[in-house]
């Protein structure tokens, strides 16, 4: 792993200041004044003790806050400082942090500016980024885009982020136990039962040697080696977690460390989420980790987990009925078709213990996006398309030229790949994803033009509408029971929020500076294809109004108010299962949006 420099370290410093008054400002968690003295697109922010900010911005779609150059503190500090670190502690007294809030938030922002002071050192230039495939690049992406402390991992130590973050990992192998059914439940889509699951996922002499392990860790107790569910561990978890937290269960043998799986993995951004490098045509697996990363511990709760087949059949049953999603788009909700969920007896019985201590242990097998792509396609992250690399030239004015469109059509076809399928849920199903830039993968074809999507994330991130409805009567009671229901307004924050507010607010201005497409022009485009929509299903139209996507304005969705204000260093007995910390309304770019097609 590359050791930040002090050229890198400052950068990463720098980047983190920006972003730090231009998110604050935009949730209002500080309030910009005009710096009259100082003239046009000035602004201050006024602190105790005399401190303050200045900087230059000025004001683009929702209100957002952009910088140009870099916020100066007024006095200079002593040594000389003037980072992210000084501008949280000169802050500290306006958000309201009590001594150990502001302590963990140091601690997140030093871990995030390590991170990224880190990946400085081997950043690539654009074309660079544009020829590796999609599990390389995720190894150079930069976080969630609206999120300050966005690579914190609190609870891993210098050699855990060197061994299993993404920018750094080379190769994870993961750790294979078998656990008594007893406290095991497998779950399968129709047709993956566990023994066909572990054929697939385990060659078969690793089978037999587990197999062997199991035998013999049996011969003297009172269970036998079919009454065991196998599933895979991540290795820091297996130390920090099973060993410590299920040491009676290790003790009495009802669960069995099998060995260590020769098959490499590569960890996706999400950390949890790993990929297959010898076998590419083998599962994702999403395990969890005792870590806590932006806003939340990286578990598996249980009952989501169990249900996440279930969740994943019934969204592949409407593909599979509807000719618009399975024939005229390339859109694939990528299945989570198998899973082990774990109890932990002790801990259940708490059942106000700290939410983490419910999501110990359990695993989860996803498809694959590699398996969607024919010869010469490509599959991309919808976050990547916000990349810039080294040579300051974006991923996405390499993707352009290598296409041999123009911007505007470039930006068509990624419009039309990216929300016919999304808006078809929505409106017909009354089914909503979070297809923010992680959960989104983008395909593209061998002249990287964009031509469709995949997305993932189940159990816990498809949301219903309230009541019952007849395009839910084919979910199982156990799904069913588990997907959080939204009035339409706020389902379509899937949209709204997760796409429009949490990436195209970052990806709009990226376009107009690199590939000289107006904001007001990438506006309207996006309300085009919403539009075509509506016009290509008229029979929903009585629908359309309810979800707002149009609107003329929206709740923000302040997630840095989440973590920073609502509890996110708090040790709850519940995970934030609502609706996201929201705080006033920001206008709908949408809403007076109006486009000519490209002649």
């Amino acid at each position: 792993m590359n050791r930040a420099t002090r050229d890198t370290w400052a950068e990463a410093g720098r980047r983190l200041l920006v972003k730090a008054v231009e998110e604050f400002a935009y949730e209002e968690l500080l309030t910009p004044r005009p710096d009259a003295a100082a003239g046009a697109d000035a602004y201050r922010l006024d602190f105790a003790d005399g401190v303050h900010w200045t900087f230059r911005a000025t004001r683009g779609t929702f209100a957002t806050w952009r910088l140009a150059g870099t916020p100066v503190r007024h006095p200079a500090p002593a040594d000389g400082d003037a980072g992210p670190e000084r501008f949280l502690l000169d802050a500290r007294a306006v958000l309201g942090w009590d001594g150990p809030t502001t302590a963990e938030v140091l601690r997140e922002l030093t871990a995030t500016r390590r991170a990224d002071a880190q990946a400085l050192t081997r950043a690539l230039p654009a074309a660079r980024l544009a020829d590796l495939d999609h599990l390389d690049l995720e190894a150079h992406q930069d976080g969630h885009p609206c999120m300050l402390l966005n690579k914190g991992r609190l609870g891993f130590s210098a050699a855990d982020s060197a061994a299993y973050a993404p920018e750094t990992a080379d190769a994870v192998h993961l750790i294979w136990a078998a656990v008594h059914t007893g406290l095991a439940t497998y779950a399968g889509v129709p047709g993956l039962d566990a023994e066909t699951l572990l054929k697939e996922e385990l060659d078969d002499d690793v089978r037999e040697r587990f197999a062997a392990t199991l035998e013999t860790a049996c011969a003297d107790g009172p269970h036998a080696p079919s009454d065991f569910a196998w599933l895979p561990v991540h290795p820091f978890h297996w130390d920090e977690a099973v060993e410590t937290l299920f040491a009676s269960y290790l003790a009495d043998g009802r669960i069995v460390r099998l060995g260590e799986s020769p098959d490499r993995y590569r960890p996706l951004q999400s950390i949890r989420t790993l990929a297959n490098l010898d076998h590419p045509h083998r599962r994702n697996v999403k395990v969890p980790l005792l870590i806590r990363n932006t806003l939340v511990w990286r578990g598996l709760k249980t009952e989501p987990t169990h249900a996440a087949p279930d969740v994943s059949a019934w969204l592949h049953g409407i593909r599979a009925n509807d000719p618009f999603l399975s024939e005229e788009l390339r859109f694939h909700p990528l299945g989570e078709v198998a899973a082990v969920s774990v109890a932990h007896p002790l801990y259940d019985a708490v059942t106000d213990a700290p939410y983490r201590f419910h999501e110990l242990l359990g695993a989860v097998w996803r498809e694959p996006v590699g398996a969607l792509l024919g010869d010469g396609e490509q599959a991309r992250t919808m976050a990547a398309l916000l990349k810039t690399g080294s040579d300051g030239r974006a991923l996405v004015s390499e993707l352009v030229e290598r296409s041999g469109l123009t911007a505007e059509k470039w930006l068509g076809t990624f419009f039309a790949a990216l929300l016919p399928g999304l808006l078809h849920y929505l409106y017909r199903y009354g089914t909503a994803f979070c297809p923010h830039g992680e959960n989104t993968v983008v395909l593209y074809d061998a002249n990287d033009t964009p031509i469709g999507i995949a997305v993932k994330d189940f159990a816990e991130d498809v949301n219903l509408l309230p009541g019952d409805h007849p395009e839910y009567a084919d979910l199982t009671e156990r799904a069913d029971r588990i997907l959080l229901r939204w009035p339409a307004h706020e389902l379509a924050h899937s949209l709204l929020s997760a796409v429009f507010a949490g990436h195209f607010r970052f990806f709009a201005p990226l376009v107009a500076e690199h590939l000289d497409v107006p904001e007001d022009t990438f506006w309207a485009m996006v309300r085009a294809e919403i539009e075509r929509y509506h016009a290509r299903f008229p029979e929903l139209a009585d629908r359309f109004d309810g979800f707002g996507l149009l609107a003329p304005d929206f709740d923000r969705v302040a997630l840095n108010r989440e973590q920073l204000l609502g509890g996110g260093f708090h040790d709850r007995a519940e995970k934030d299962e609502g609706f996201d910390v929201v705080h006033g309304r920001v206008a709908n770019p949408l809403a007076t949006a109006a486009f000519e097609e490209e002649k």
